[in-house]
């Protein structure tokens, strides 16, 4: 795996920079350092379509679709960078990581024609709808179902933990459109405007007062015909490739909050004197490493050819973040003391530990639970057998 940048990709390292701490001095220091998803989503937006007009938006899609052919290395730069300079995480990450790359791998030429541009310009907005109440990790269980009307899928079904669904035009669906069909059979992959009567979004407040999340209902909801990917049934296939790029490229931008998030962790254990305790700069440590090594198993990821394939590195990938930000969320709160209790106070000086703390309660839940991330890697990685139901 090669860790060092050549000459030209320094260039283009310092090309990154140059814009992006131009943009985060200027025009857009507003929004420099947001860490939440929710606050100015209108400047979000602005700051989304100023990304896609310099051709930063989506670096990795190819030229013809508003990208600019960049290849992994230059990727994982243009991470780095962003984090450095501090700027905003994506709204669109959805739409740019996850939605696009996977049309981009199972969408028609028209498909392609119809969907990408709108996400490159940072005009379509993206969020997922795979959990239900009924079925958060275990994704086969879901129960939405969609009817093929002459030439509309009609949908009936909720959908819940949508991040951001009331600032998104567009929602990809996992839906069961065979009746009568169990587990991954007979599902499908299906695009749905959001701006239509059958389609309504009610926001969760979550404990740290923000509401990313949503609950989506959909009641008799409909989309085109030709707005599935891949064949009617072959939702699991496209469901499971959509998640390797989950853990794919997008793992860079999510490394570069969590970079910040150390960051601020040490200056507060400076400002305090809490680096003088040896427990606590030995947990420090360990953050560090930690950090360190999730952006080798990234890198590793990367490295796979096979880029719709989810190896073991993928597998792990996610109990090992989502375990390390809960941890220094604990370390953030032990390293304020108490003032990590009164993050409302005048003159309170971290308040993005307070939320990095409270958001991290989430993070080894959703998304699938550490003890089903277990599962899968015992399944799928190692390849070990199912446990009988009512074993002992």
């Amino acid at each position: 795996m090669k860790l060092g940048f050549s000459p030209e990709e320094e260039a283009f390292r310092a090309e990154c920079a140059d814009w992006l701490n131009g943009q985060m001095q200027g025009a857009f220091a507003d929004i420099r350092g947001l860490t939440g998803l929710t606050e100015k989503p209108e400047r979000r937006r602005d700051w989304e379509r100023q990304l896609a007009a310099h051709r930063w938006s989506c670096i990795g899609w190819p030229e013809r679709w508003g990208g600019r052919d960049a290849s992994i290395v230059q990727q994982v730069i243009f991470a780095e960078e962003y984090a450095r300079a501090g700027a905003p995480n994506r709204l669109n990450h959805v739409g740019v990581e996850l939605a696009g790359p996977t049309i981009l791998a199972f969408g028609s030429d028209e498909q392609k024609a119809r969907y990408l541009p709108g996400i490159a310009s940072g005009d379509a907005i993206w969020c997922q709808g795979f959990s239900e109440p009924g079925a958060g990790s275990d994704l086969a269980a879901v129960q939405m179902r969609a009817e093929l009307r002459d030439d509309q899928w009609v949908m009936n079904g909720q959908k819940i933990w949508t991040s951001l669904a009331q600032f998104s035009d567009w929602i990809f669906v996992i839906a069961r459109t065979e009746p009568g069909s169990v587990g991954r059979n007979g599902l499908s992959f299906l695009m749905v405007p959001i701006d239509q009567p059958g389609v309504s979004i009610r926001p969760i407040e979550q404990i740290n007062g923000e509401a990313e999340f949503n609950e989506t209902f959909f009641d008799d909801a409909v989309c085109d015909a030709s707005d599935i990917l891949g064949a009617p049934g072959d939702g699991w296939r496209v469901a499971m490739a959509l998640l390797s790029f989950e853990r794919g490229v997008s793992t860079l931008a999510q490394q570069m909050q969590f970079r910040n998030e150390l960051d601020a962790v040490i200056a507060a254990a400076r400002a305090n004197g809490a680096s003088r305790d040896p427990i606590l700069r030995q947990r420090i440590a360990r953050a560090e490493i930690g950090l360190r090594l999730m952006r080798y198993g990234a890198l590793r990821m990367l490295s796979n050819a096979d880029r719709s394939a989810i190896d073991g590195a993928a597998l792990t990938y996610k109990i090992q973040w989502a375990t390390w930000r809960r941890d220094l969320g604990e370390l953030a709160m032990d390293v304020l003391g108490q003032a990590g209790e009164v993050s409302d106070a005048e003159g309170y000086h971290f308040p993005m530990l307070a939320n990095l703390f409270l958001y991290s309660r989430a993070d080894t839940i959703y998304g699938g639970t550490n003890q089903i991330q277990r599962n899968i890697i015992a399944e799928r990685g190692l390849g070990l057998p199912r446990e009988p139901r009512g074993a002992a």
